[in-house]
C-alpha cells in the first residue's frame, strides 16, 4: 500500500486525543469581537469536538495523526 498524505490545512487545525476524539477550534474569534458579549468571547476561546458527521472526513486527512 502506497503512504497517505497528511492534509497540511487540517493538520494545522486539528488534533487527535487519546480516546480517538477530534479537537478543533472555535470559529468566529478572529475579528468583528466588540459586537460581542463578553460571555460569548469567553465560551468561544475554549476548544470543541468535531461532529461525528465530520469525524470521518477529517480523520481521513489526518491519518498519522
Amino acid at each position: 500500500m502506497p503512504k497517505l498524505k497528511t492534509h497540511t490545512g487540517a493538520a494545522k487545525r486539528f488534533k487527535k486525543t487519546g480516546t480517538g476524539k477530534i479537537k478543533r477550534g472555535q470559529t468566529k474569534t478572529r475579528h468583528i469581537l466588540t459586537s460581542k458579549d463578553s460571555k460569548v468571547k469567553r465560551h468561544l476561546g475554549g476548544t470543541a469536538y468535531v461532529s461525528d458527521g465530520d469525524h470521518a472526513k477529517v480523520s481521513r486527512m489526518i491519518p498519522y495523526a
